[in-house]
């Protein structure tokens, strides 16, 4: 079949949809017929027809856990980005600053949050601050060094150019460097998303919280618990799911703002 009968085909937005679906679909094909075939029991590895009913009978439970985890994680989102945007201004101000500050905002991605998440939680009061706490920790890390790379990554050609018209420092950040860290911004909120969604999820395993404010975290303990593995598995499936939305949020949204100037989102 020629792609002149199926243009579609050839669209490589079209592409990039239906590429993953279908691999996604063999995938799937494929493990449903080795549970069945091997005759897997569902307390080791579930089929996908028994995750989705699952889903099914336990949606409300797990789409109100859900959003739970959404609540920490846009909320250490929108604190990462803030923060980290506000440092890496600061870092880009002088090189001495820089390279005194650098150093510990490397300290706090390097530094597992399961090592400090239990004196944050024991320090603050505040269950919900405390998760956000921990999982801000986690995404803050790639907003600032991107940040700082773009801010950095100037043409030395525009720069002098800008110096030869006498443009204030202030000019000069706002209608030069700024355009040019917008590139790493985005992509530094790609991997911060995702982030922010690990570190919630991270600190409420070890917060251990339960009950009617329980996000997804604690139903995959119970699960485990309860040899529950379906649920388990539906819980993951939804973590997963969330993690590709947020990513492909962002990268919506970079395609909105760079779309129409930058090469990185034409074509």
């Amino acid at each position: 079949m020629s792609t002149e009968h199926t243009p579609w085909l050839a669209n490589p937005a079209m592409q990039k949809i239906l590429a993953p679906l279908l691999v996604g679909a063999f995938l799937l094909g494929l493990w449903q017929a080795l549970c069945v075939g091997l005759e897997v029991p569902v307390y080791l590895v579930p089929s996908p027809a028994d995750i989705g009913r699952t889903l099914i009978t336990d949606g409300p439970l797990l789409l109100g856990a859900l959003w739970m985890t959404l609540q920490i994680t846009f909320l250490s989102f929108a604190l990462a980005v803030v923060l980290g945007v506000a440092a890496a201004f600061l870092f880009v101000q002088s090189r001495v600053i820089e390279a005194s500050l650098f150093p510990y905002a490397i300290l706090l991605q390097v530094t597992p949050v399961v090592a400090i998440a239990p004196l944050i939680i024991i320090w603050v009061s505040n269950t919900t601050l405390a998760l956000v706490i921990c999982a801000t920790l986690v995404a803050i890390f790639p907003v600032i060094s991107n940040t700082v790379l773009g801010l950095r990554s100037v043409n030395p050609g525009l720069l002098n150019l800008f110096r030869l018209n006498r443009a204030s420092r202030w000019q000069t950040l706002l209608r030069l460097r700024i355009p040019s860290a917008l590139p790493y911004f985005f992509g530094g909120l790609r991997i911060a998303s995702g982030l922010a969604l690990i570190g919630a999820v991270v600190a409420e395993f070890v917060a251990g919280t339960g009950g009617t404010g329980a996000g997804l975290a604690y139903q995959i303990l119970q699960a485990g618990f309860q040899m529950n593995i379906p649920r388990l598995f539906a819980a993951l499936l939804l973590i997963a799911v969330t993690g590709v939305a947020l990513f492909s949020l962002m990268a919506f949204i970079a395609r909105l703002c760079l779309g129409h100037w930058h090469e990185s989102e034409q074509g």
